[in-house]
Protein backbone atom coordinates (compact mmCIF):
# COMPACT_ATOMS: atom_id res chain seq x y z
CA UNK A 1 0.00 0.00 0.00
CA UNK A 2 1.23 3.22 -0.59
CA UNK A 3 3.61 4.21 2.28
CA UNK A 4 3.49 7.92 4.31
CA UNK A 5 6.98 8.95 3.42
CA UNK A 6 8.77 11.68 1.40
CA UNK A 7 11.22 10.59 -0.98
CA UNK A 8 14.59 13.02 -0.98
CA UNK A 9 12.33 15.56 -0.08
CA UNK A 10 9.77 14.68 -2.33
CA UNK A 11 6.98 16.58 -0.64
CA UNK A 12 3.95 15.09 1.09
CA UNK A 13 2.32 14.12 -1.67
CA UNK A 14 1.87 11.18 -3.96
CA UNK A 15 0.74 7.93 -2.54
CA UNK A 16 1.79 5.43 -4.59
CA UNK A 17 3.21 7.48 -7.32
CA UNK A 18 6.29 8.79 -4.89
CA UNK A 19 8.86 7.26 -6.60
CA UNK A 20 7.66 9.97 -9.30
CA UNK A 21 8.56 12.63 -7.07
CA UNK A 22 11.73 11.43 -5.32
CA UNK A 23 13.79 13.89 -3.97
CA UNK A 24 12.09 17.19 -5.53
CA UNK A 25 15.09 19.75 -4.82
CA UNK A 26 14.10 20.51 -2.22
CA UNK A 27 11.81 21.64 -1.50
CA UNK A 28 11.89 22.27 0.52
CA UNK A 29 10.75 23.21 1.62
CA UNK A 30 12.04 26.83 3.36
CA UNK A 31 10.76 24.48 4.70
CA UNK A 32 9.12 22.99 1.93
CA UNK A 33 7.78 25.15 3.83
CA UNK A 34 6.99 23.35 3.39
CA UNK A 35 6.80 23.68 6.85
CA UNK A 36 3.86 22.63 6.45
CA UNK A 37 5.20 19.98 3.89
CA UNK A 38 4.16 21.17 0.66
CA UNK A 39 4.78 20.23 -2.63
CA UNK A 40 4.07 22.68 -5.90
CA UNK A 41 7.14 24.53 -7.80
CA UNK A 42 9.39 25.53 -5.21
CA UNK A 43 11.46 28.78 -4.97
CA UNK A 44 15.32 27.17 -5.56
CA UNK A 45 16.78 26.99 -1.73
CA UNK A 46 19.04 30.04 -0.72
CA UNK A 47 22.31 29.02 1.06
CA UNK A 48 23.66 31.57 3.06
CA UNK A 49 27.33 33.05 2.99
CA UNK A 50 27.81 34.75 6.19
CA UNK A 51 30.29 36.66 6.83
CA UNK A 52 31.11 38.98 10.01
CA UNK A 53 30.57 42.34 10.56
CA UNK A 54 29.36 44.88 13.21
CA UNK A 55 25.61 45.58 13.83
CA UNK A 56 23.90 47.26 11.41
CA UNK A 57 23.38 50.73 12.30
CA UNK A 58 20.02 51.13 10.87
CA UNK A 59 16.32 49.67 12.49
CA UNK A 60 14.88 48.05 9.85
CA UNK A 61 11.31 47.87 9.57
CA UNK A 62 9.93 44.22 10.50
CA UNK A 63 8.80 42.65 7.01
CA UNK A 64 8.07 39.43 5.77
CA UNK A 65 8.12 38.04 1.91
CA UNK A 66 4.86 36.82 0.15
CA UNK A 67 4.34 35.87 -3.45
CA UNK A 68 0.91 36.78 -4.26
CA UNK A 69 1.02 35.42 -7.97
CA UNK A 70 1.55 32.14 -6.20
CA UNK A 71 -1.57 32.21 -4.27
CA UNK A 72 -2.41 31.98 -0.35
CA UNK A 73 -4.53 29.24 0.10
CA UNK A 74 -3.18 27.15 3.14
CA UNK A 75 -4.97 23.84 1.65
CA UNK A 76 -4.80 23.59 -1.73
CA UNK A 77 -1.70 26.13 -2.27
CA UNK A 78 1.79 25.40 -3.32
CA UNK A 79 4.23 28.60 -2.43
CA UNK A 80 6.16 27.43 0.49
CA UNK A 81 7.17 31.02 1.70
CA UNK A 82 2.80 31.83 1.60
CA UNK A 83 2.72 28.33 3.36
CA UNK A 84 4.87 29.42 5.95
CA UNK A 85 3.25 32.53 6.95
CA UNK A 86 -0.28 31.07 6.49
CA UNK A 87 0.78 29.59 9.96
CA UNK A 88 0.41 33.53 11.72
CA UNK A 89 -3.29 33.47 9.49
CA UNK A 90 -4.54 29.48 10.39
CA UNK A 91 -4.76 27.34 13.15
CA UNK A 92 -5.30 23.45 13.34
CA UNK A 93 -6.45 21.03 15.55
CA UNK A 94 -3.10 20.45 16.91
CA UNK A 95 0.39 22.25 16.52
CA UNK A 96 3.36 20.69 16.92
CA UNK A 97 6.37 21.32 18.62
CA UNK A 98 9.64 20.88 18.33
CA UNK A 99 9.79 17.25 19.52
CA UNK A 100 7.07 16.59 17.17
CA UNK A 101 4.47 16.12 19.78
CA UNK A 102 1.23 17.36 18.95
CA UNK A 103 -0.03 20.10 21.37
CA UNK A 104 -4.11 20.98 21.42
CA UNK A 105 -4.92 24.33 19.85
CA UNK A 106 -8.61 23.89 18.04
CA UNK A 107 -9.21 20.51 19.56
CA UNK A 108 -9.92 21.18 23.84
CA UNK A 109 -10.04 16.74 23.75
CA UNK A 110 -10.03 13.81 21.88
CA UNK A 111 -10.76 9.84 22.56
CA UNK A 112 -9.49 7.15 20.36
CA UNK A 113 -11.91 3.93 20.08
CA UNK A 114 -11.19 0.77 21.56
CA UNK A 115 -10.54 -0.82 18.27
CA UNK A 116 -8.15 2.12 17.21
CA UNK A 117 -9.88 2.47 14.18
CA UNK A 118 -11.27 6.14 15.09
CA UNK A 119 -10.92 9.46 16.83
CA UNK A 120 -13.07 11.88 18.33
CA UNK A 121 -12.30 15.35 18.53
CA UNK A 122 -14.12 17.86 20.98
CA UNK A 123 -13.59 21.48 19.53
CA UNK A 124 -12.61 24.66 21.83
CA UNK A 125 -15.26 26.85 22.65
CA UNK A 126 -14.87 30.27 22.36
CA UNK A 127 -12.40 30.18 19.13
CA UNK A 128 -13.92 32.63 16.06
CA UNK A 129 -12.76 33.37 12.46
CA UNK A 130 -11.33 36.82 11.68
CA UNK A 131 -14.79 37.68 10.70
CA UNK A 132 -16.03 37.15 14.24
CA UNK A 133 -18.24 33.90 13.25
CA UNK A 134 -17.77 31.21 15.53
CA UNK A 135 -15.38 28.00 14.66
CA UNK A 136 -17.66 25.11 13.68
CA UNK A 137 -17.44 21.42 12.99
CA UNK A 138 -18.56 21.76 9.83
CA UNK A 139 -15.52 23.66 8.94
CA UNK A 140 -13.45 20.89 10.07
CA UNK A 141 -14.76 18.59 8.50
CA UNK A 142 -14.53 20.79 5.01
CA UNK A 143 -10.88 21.11 6.13
CA UNK A 144 -9.90 18.09 6.48
CA UNK A 145 -12.07 16.54 3.37
CA UNK A 146 -10.11 19.17 1.55
CA UNK A 147 -7.13 17.95 2.33
CA UNK A 148 -7.65 14.51 1.97
CA UNK A 149 -7.43 15.69 -1.84
CA UNK A 150 -4.80 17.91 -1.77
CA UNK A 151 -1.22 17.78 -3.14
CA UNK A 152 0.25 18.92 0.46
CA UNK A 153 -1.32 16.89 2.26
CA UNK A 154 -3.34 13.90 0.90
CA UNK A 155 -0.17 11.24 1.61
CA UNK A 156 -0.18 11.88 5.05
CA UNK A 157 -4.28 11.46 5.38
CA UNK A 158 -4.35 8.48 3.09
CA UNK A 159 -5.32 6.00 6.00
CA UNK A 160 -8.39 8.77 7.02
CA UNK A 161 -11.65 7.05 5.06
CA UNK A 162 -14.23 9.42 6.48
CA UNK A 163 -14.87 12.55 8.61
CA UNK A 164 -18.02 13.17 9.98
CA UNK A 165 -19.43 16.34 12.12
CA UNK A 166 -21.80 16.35 15.19
CA UNK A 167 -22.74 19.00 17.72
CA UNK A 168 -19.16 19.95 18.91
CA UNK A 169 -17.00 17.08 17.53
CA UNK A 170 -15.57 15.43 14.60
CA UNK A 171 -15.03 11.70 14.57
CA UNK A 172 -12.23 10.60 12.14
CA UNK A 173 -12.38 7.17 10.45
CA UNK A 174 -9.42 4.94 9.33
CA UNK A 175 -8.54 1.90 7.54
CA UNK A 176 -5.95 0.74 10.32
CA UNK A 177 -5.45 1.86 13.94
CA UNK A 178 -3.25 4.80 14.11
CA UNK A 179 -2.13 6.06 17.77
CA UNK A 180 -0.24 9.16 16.41
CA UNK A 181 -2.90 10.53 14.21
CA UNK A 182 -3.14 13.70 16.18
CA UNK A 183 0.55 14.37 15.12
CA UNK A 184 -0.77 14.46 11.54
CA UNK A 185 -3.51 17.03 12.06
CA UNK A 186 -1.99 19.93 12.13
CA UNK A 187 -3.63 20.86 9.04
CA UNK A 188 -4.84 24.46 8.68
CA UNK A 189 -8.70 25.16 9.35
CA UNK A 190 -10.42 27.92 7.28
CA UNK A 191 -13.11 29.27 6.26
CA UNK A 192 -13.79 29.36 2.62
CA UNK A 193 -14.93 32.80 1.32
CA UNK A 194 -14.35 32.19 -2.64
CA UNK A 195 -10.66 33.42 -2.78
CA UNK A 196 -8.49 34.01 0.41
CA UNK A 197 -10.05 32.00 3.09
CA UNK A 198 -10.71 33.09 6.70
CA UNK A 199 -8.54 31.38 9.90
CA UNK A 200 -8.86 31.47 13.56
CA UNK A 201 -5.30 32.77 14.14
CA UNK A 202 -3.48 35.82 15.58
CA UNK A 203 -3.26 37.78 12.12
CA UNK A 204 -5.64 38.59 9.61
CA UNK A 205 -3.85 38.80 5.80
CA UNK A 206 -4.99 42.63 4.15
CA UNK A 207 -4.41 43.94 0.43
CA UNK A 208 -4.62 47.71 -0.17
CA UNK A 209 -4.19 48.25 -3.72
CA UNK A 210 -0.55 46.39 -4.64
CA UNK A 211 0.21 45.90 -0.97
CA UNK A 212 -0.35 43.08 1.28
CA UNK A 213 0.01 42.81 5.17
CA UNK A 214 -0.74 40.91 8.10
CA UNK A 215 -2.81 42.85 10.96
CA UNK A 216 -3.05 41.66 14.35
CA UNK A 217 -5.93 40.44 15.84
CA UNK A 218 -8.14 41.97 18.51
CA UNK A 219 -10.60 39.49 19.35
CA UNK A 220 -7.73 36.37 18.71
CA UNK A 221 -9.35 33.85 20.96
CA UNK A 222 -5.53 32.89 22.90
CA UNK A 223 -5.84 36.21 23.98
CA UNK A 224 -1.89 36.41 24.04
CA UNK A 225 -0.05 40.05 23.33
CA UNK A 226 1.27 39.56 19.99
CA UNK A 227 4.90 41.63 19.21
CA UNK A 228 3.38 43.60 16.28
CA UNK A 229 0.73 45.06 15.50
CA UNK A 230 1.28 45.27 11.82
CA UNK A 231 3.74 43.28 9.89
CA UNK A 232 4.31 44.69 6.08
CA UNK A 233 4.66 41.86 3.28
CA UNK A 234 7.02 42.47 0.51
CA UNK A 235 6.26 41.25 -2.52
CA UNK A 236 8.26 38.81 -4.33
CA UNK A 237 8.36 37.49 -7.82
CA UNK A 238 11.65 35.82 -8.58
CA UNK A 239 14.44 34.19 -6.04
CA UNK A 240 16.98 37.00 -6.96
CA UNK A 241 14.22 39.53 -5.42
CA UNK A 242 14.08 37.41 -2.11
CA UNK A 243 17.82 37.25 -1.95
CA UNK A 244 17.83 41.10 -2.64
CA UNK A 245 15.20 41.97 -0.15
CA UNK A 246 16.89 40.11 2.53
CA UNK A 247 20.68 41.23 1.93
CA UNK A 248 19.12 44.80 2.18
CA UNK A 249 17.22 44.19 4.95
CA UNK A 250 13.86 44.96 3.34
CA UNK A 251 12.93 41.28 4.80
CA UNK A 252 13.65 40.50 8.27
CA UNK A 253 13.76 36.72 7.93
CA UNK A 254 14.07 33.49 5.97
CA UNK A 255 13.33 29.73 6.05
CA UNK A 256 16.14 27.57 4.03
CA UNK A 257 17.73 24.34 3.92
CA UNK A 258 21.03 25.03 4.05
CA UNK A 259 21.96 21.60 2.46
CA UNK A 260 19.52 21.44 -0.15
CA UNK A 261 19.89 20.98 -3.94
CA UNK A 262 19.87 23.89 -6.03
CA UNK A 263 20.95 26.42 -3.39
CA UNK A 264 21.38 30.22 -4.22
CA UNK A 265 23.70 32.38 -2.19
CA UNK A 266 22.31 35.38 0.77
CA UNK A 267 25.20 38.07 1.54
CA UNK A 268 25.94 40.40 4.54
CA UNK A 269 25.71 38.87 8.36
CA UNK A 270 23.04 37.52 9.90
CA UNK A 271 22.20 35.22 13.39
CA UNK A 272 20.87 31.26 12.19
CA UNK A 273 18.60 29.36 14.42
CA UNK A 274 18.85 25.80 13.54
CA UNK A 275 15.53 23.43 14.17
CA UNK A 276 15.10 19.18 13.71
CA UNK A 277 13.21 18.00 10.50
CA UNK A 278 12.01 14.40 9.90
CA UNK A 279 14.09 14.29 6.99
CA UNK A 280 16.22 11.17 7.17
CA UNK A 281 19.90 10.34 5.06
CA UNK A 282 20.44 6.54 5.40
CA UNK A 283 22.07 3.95 3.66
CA UNK A 284 19.54 1.44 1.87
CA UNK A 285 20.33 -2.24 1.73
CA UNK A 286 19.50 -4.67 -1.28
CA UNK A 287 18.35 -7.65 0.73
CA UNK A 288 17.66 -9.58 -1.83
CA UNK A 289 20.87 -10.45 -3.73
CA UNK A 290 24.66 -10.21 -2.87
CA UNK A 291 26.53 -9.80 0.27
CA UNK A 292 23.80 -7.78 2.42
CA UNK A 293 21.24 -10.74 2.26
CA UNK A 294 22.91 -11.63 5.42
CA UNK A 295 21.76 -10.01 8.31
CA UNK A 296 25.60 -10.27 9.91
CA UNK A 297 26.89 -7.96 7.19
CA UNK A 298 24.26 -5.42 7.59
CA UNK A 299 24.70 -5.19 11.26
CA UNK A 300 28.75 -4.92 10.67
CA UNK A 301 27.78 -1.85 8.20
CA UNK A 302 26.27 -0.19 10.55
CA UNK A 303 28.86 -0.13 13.13
CA UNK A 304 30.85 1.24 9.94
CA UNK A 305 29.42 4.11 9.25
CA UNK A 306 30.84 7.32 11.09
CA UNK A 307 27.57 9.22 11.55
CA UNK A 308 28.90 12.40 13.64
CA UNK A 309 31.28 12.88 10.56
CA UNK A 310 28.48 13.11 8.74
CA UNK A 311 26.47 15.65 10.60
CA UNK A 312 28.94 17.53 11.86
CA UNK A 313 31.94 17.77 9.18
CA UNK A 314 29.84 17.07 6.02
CA UNK A 315 26.86 18.89 6.97
CA UNK A 316 28.18 21.60 8.81
CA UNK A 317 26.25 20.87 12.23
CA UNK A 318 23.34 21.09 10.51
CA UNK A 319 21.98 17.49 10.86
CA UNK A 320 21.75 15.48 14.49
CA UNK A 321 23.64 12.33 14.29
CA UNK A 322 21.18 9.35 14.39
CA UNK A 323 21.46 5.44 13.79
CA UNK A 324 17.62 4.65 14.41
CA UNK A 325 14.61 5.73 12.18
CA UNK A 326 13.13 8.40 14.48
CA UNK A 327 14.70 11.73 15.18
CA UNK A 328 16.74 12.17 18.19
CA UNK A 329 14.72 14.68 18.67
CA UNK A 330 11.66 12.69 19.14
CA UNK A 331 10.82 11.53 23.06
CA UNK A 332 10.77 8.15 21.28
CA UNK A 333 14.22 8.13 20.28
CA UNK A 334 16.04 5.22 22.12
CA UNK A 335 19.58 6.60 22.91
CA UNK A 336 20.40 3.39 24.53
CA UNK A 337 19.86 1.51 21.67
CA UNK A 338 21.44 4.20 19.33
CA UNK A 339 24.46 3.95 21.67
CA UNK A 340 25.01 0.36 20.41
CA UNK A 341 25.23 1.05 17.07
CA UNK A 342 28.08 3.53 17.08
CA UNK A 343 30.71 3.91 14.75
CA UNK A 344 33.29 1.25 15.51
CA UNK A 345 35.61 -0.54 13.13
CA UNK A 346 36.95 -3.19 14.85
CA UNK A 347 33.22 -4.68 16.00
CA UNK A 348 32.21 -4.01 12.04
CA UNK A 349 35.44 -6.44 11.29
CA UNK A 350 34.40 -8.79 14.29
CA UNK A 351 30.73 -9.37 13.26
CA UNK A 352 31.94 -9.59 9.41
CA UNK A 353 34.11 -12.74 10.45
CA UNK A 354 30.65 -14.31 12.22
CA UNK A 355 29.41 -13.84 9.01
CA UNK A 356 32.09 -15.91 7.50
CA UNK A 357 34.12 -13.63 6.03
CA UNK A 358 38.21 -13.92 6.20
CA UNK A 359 40.05 -10.69 5.90
CA UNK A 360 43.26 -11.31 4.07
CA UNK A 361 45.90 -8.61 2.43
CA UNK A 362 43.87 -8.44 -0.26
CA UNK A 363 40.21 -7.43 1.71
CA UNK A 364 37.46 -9.83 2.77
CA UNK A 365 36.82 -13.37 0.96
CA UNK A 366 34.16 -16.39 1.54
CA UNK A 367 35.82 -19.28 -0.44
CA UNK A 368 36.47 -17.71 -3.73
CA UNK A 369 33.89 -14.54 -3.37
CA UNK A 370 35.18 -11.06 -2.77
CA UNK A 371 33.38 -8.85 -0.71
CA UNK A 372 32.71 -5.58 -2.79
CA UNK A 373 30.03 -3.81 -2.82
CA UNK A 374 28.25 -1.47 -5.13
CA UNK A 375 27.65 2.16 -3.71
CA UNK A 376 24.64 4.64 -5.72
CA UNK A 377 24.20 8.14 -5.15
CA UNK A 378 22.52 10.95 -6.89
CA UNK A 379 25.56 13.22 -8.21
CA UNK A 380 23.53 16.48 -8.03
CA UNK A 381 23.64 17.58 -4.57
CA UNK A 382 26.89 18.12 -4.20
CA UNK A 383 26.92 17.50 -0.05
CA UNK A 384 25.08 14.36 -0.56
CA UNK A 385 28.16 13.58 -3.10
CA UNK A 386 30.22 14.39 -0.58
CA UNK A 387 28.79 11.86 2.46
CA UNK A 388 28.87 9.20 0.02
CA UNK A 389 32.59 9.36 -0.69
CA UNK A 390 32.97 9.66 2.90
CA UNK A 391 31.20 5.96 3.44
CA UNK A 392 33.12 4.73 0.51
CA UNK A 393 36.27 5.52 1.99
CA UNK A 394 34.87 4.54 5.43
CA UNK A 395 34.29 1.15 4.15
CA UNK A 396 37.52 1.02 1.99
CA UNK A 397 39.75 1.38 5.46
CA UNK A 398 38.19 -1.34 6.78
CA UNK A 399 39.42 -3.37 3.49
CA UNK A 400 35.58 -3.78 1.60
CA UNK A 401 35.91 -2.78 -1.94
CA UNK A 402 33.46 -0.22 -2.77
CA UNK A 403 31.98 0.99 -6.38
CA UNK A 404 30.46 4.10 -5.87
CA UNK A 405 28.31 5.18 -8.45
CA UNK A 406 27.61 9.05 -8.52
CA UNK A 407 24.70 8.97 -10.94
CA UNK A 408 22.63 11.41 -12.68
CA UNK A 409 19.21 12.00 -11.36
CA UNK A 410 17.26 9.67 -13.34
CA UNK A 411 20.20 6.76 -13.98
CA UNK A 412 19.58 7.17 -9.92
CA UNK A 413 16.05 6.29 -9.83
CA UNK A 414 16.59 3.78 -12.54
CA UNK A 415 19.17 1.93 -10.80
CA UNK A 416 16.99 1.41 -7.62
CA UNK A 417 13.91 0.66 -9.52
CA UNK A 418 16.32 -2.46 -10.93
CA UNK A 419 17.65 -3.00 -7.60
CA UNK A 420 20.76 -2.18 -9.12
CA UNK A 421 22.73 -1.76 -5.96
CA UNK A 422 24.04 -3.38 -2.75
CA UNK A 423 24.44 -0.18 -0.84
CA UNK A 424 22.74 3.20 -2.16
CA UNK A 425 22.37 6.55 -0.18
CA UNK A 426 19.01 8.14 0.05
CA UNK A 427 17.13 11.40 1.82
CA UNK A 428 13.26 10.93 3.30
CA UNK A 429 10.83 13.23 4.55
CA UNK A 430 9.12 11.13 7.07
CA UNK A 431 5.80 12.25 8.34
CA UNK A 432 5.44 13.29 11.74
CA UNK A 433 4.37 9.90 13.43
CA UNK A 434 8.12 8.66 12.26
CA UNK A 435 5.90 6.27 9.71
CA UNK A 436 7.93 4.10 8.21
CA UNK A 437 5.49 1.84 5.81
CA UNK A 438 7.00 2.92 2.77
CA UNK A 439 10.26 2.06 3.62
CA UNK A 440 9.97 -1.42 5.54
CA UNK A 441 7.16 -3.07 4.58
CA UNK A 442 6.94 -5.79 0.89
CA UNK A 443 5.86 -3.71 -2.05
CA UNK A 444 6.43 -0.40 0.28
CA UNK A 445 6.79 2.46 -2.24
CA UNK A 446 10.42 3.31 -0.91
CA UNK A 447 11.09 -0.47 -0.23
CA UNK A 448 13.86 -0.23 -3.07
CA UNK A 449 15.83 -3.26 -0.89
CA UNK A 450 13.18 -6.06 -1.40
CA UNK A 451 13.18 -5.84 2.64
CA UNK A 452 10.22 -8.51 3.98
CA UNK A 453 10.37 -8.92 7.59
CA UNK A 454 7.10 -10.43 9.16
CA UNK A 455 8.35 -9.99 12.55
CA UNK A 456 9.50 -6.29 11.91
CA UNK A 457 6.02 -5.49 10.19
CA UNK A 458 3.92 -6.41 13.36
CA UNK A 459 6.14 -4.26 15.26
CA UNK A 460 5.52 -1.40 13.05
CA UNK A 461 1.65 -1.85 13.30
CA UNK A 462 1.95 -2.30 16.76
CA UNK A 463 3.88 1.33 17.09
CA UNK A 464 1.58 2.49 14.73
CA UNK A 465 -1.59 1.60 16.69
CA UNK A 466 0.29 2.47 19.93
CA UNK A 467 -0.63 5.56 22.25
CA UNK A 468 0.63 7.44 25.40
CA UNK A 469 3.72 4.98 27.52
CA UNK A 470 2.69 1.87 25.05
CA UNK A 471 4.60 4.14 21.73
CA UNK A 472 7.62 4.36 23.72
CA UNK A 473 7.90 0.61 24.34
CA UNK A 474 6.32 -0.16 20.91
CA UNK A 475 9.28 1.93 19.50
CA UNK A 476 11.69 0.41 21.69
CA UNK A 477 10.67 -3.22 20.22
CA UNK A 478 10.64 -1.83 16.39
CA UNK A 479 13.67 -0.43 17.00
CA UNK A 480 15.52 -3.34 18.54
CA UNK A 481 14.44 -5.62 15.42
CA UNK A 482 15.22 -3.16 12.89
CA UNK A 483 18.89 -3.50 14.53
CA UNK A 484 18.71 -7.31 14.31
CA UNK A 485 17.60 -7.61 10.76
CA UNK A 486 18.72 -3.87 9.16
CA UNK A 487 16.54 -3.07 6.14
CA UNK A 488 18.97 0.32 6.32
CA UNK A 489 20.99 2.26 8.24
CA UNK A 490 20.37 5.64 9.45
CA UNK A 491 23.07 8.18 9.53
CA UNK A 492 21.38 11.50 10.70
CA UNK A 493 18.18 13.35 10.55
CA UNK A 494 18.80 17.21 8.70
CA UNK A 495 18.15 20.29 10.65
CA UNK A 496 16.49 23.38 8.28
CA UNK A 497 17.15 27.17 9.20
CA UNK A 498 15.82 30.05 9.86
CA UNK A 499 18.23 33.13 9.16
CA UNK A 500 17.40 36.59 10.81
CA UNK A 501 19.12 40.01 10.74
CA UNK A 502 21.59 40.50 12.86
CA UNK A 503 20.37 40.59 16.23
CA UNK A 504 16.88 41.82 15.53
CA UNK A 505 15.05 39.26 16.44
CA UNK A 506 15.33 36.48 19.70
CA UNK A 507 13.49 33.90 21.45
CA UNK A 508 12.13 32.02 18.08
CA UNK A 509 11.38 28.65 18.59
CA UNK A 510 10.76 27.61 14.85
CA UNK A 511 9.61 24.05 14.31
CA UNK A 512 9.55 22.22 10.91
CA UNK A 513 5.83 22.77 10.73
CA UNK A 514 5.89 26.35 11.74
CA UNK A 515 8.58 28.77 10.88
CA UNK A 516 6.81 30.59 13.55
CA UNK A 517 6.19 28.71 16.97
CA UNK A 518 5.51 30.84 19.58
CA UNK A 519 5.59 33.83 17.92
CA UNK A 520 3.82 35.80 20.78
CA UNK A 521 7.29 35.17 22.63
CA UNK A 522 9.36 36.62 19.79
CA UNK A 523 11.34 39.72 20.94
CA UNK A 524 11.70 41.89 17.88
CA UNK A 525 14.20 44.72 17.62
Amino acid sequence: MPGKAEFLLAAEGGGSTLKKYLYLSLVLLVLCLLLAGCTGEPEPEPTPTPTPSAAPSEAAEFALACYPEGGFHPITGGNRTNLSLGRLIYEGLYVLDQQFQPQEQLCAGSVQSADGLSWTFTLRAGVTFSDGSPLTTGEVKASLDLARTSTLYAARLSDITQVTAEEGTVTVSLSRPNGGLPALLDIPIVKETGSVPLGTGPYVLSQSEESWSLTARQDWWQNQPLPLEEIPLRTIRETDDLIHAFDTRDIALVATDLTGTNALGFSGSFDTVDYPTSVMLYVGFNVTSGPCRTALVRQALLRAFDRAAVSTAIYASHALPAALPLSPASPYYQEELAQELEYAPQQAAELLAQAGWIRGDGGWTSGRQRLSLSLVAPSDNAIRATAAEHLANGLKELDIQVELRLLAWDDYLAALDAGDFDLYLGEVRLTADFDLTALITPGGSLNFGGYADEQAAQLLQAYRAASGQGRDLSARRLSQRLMEEPPFGVLCFKNWSVLTQWSRISNLTPTQQNVFYGFAQWRIA
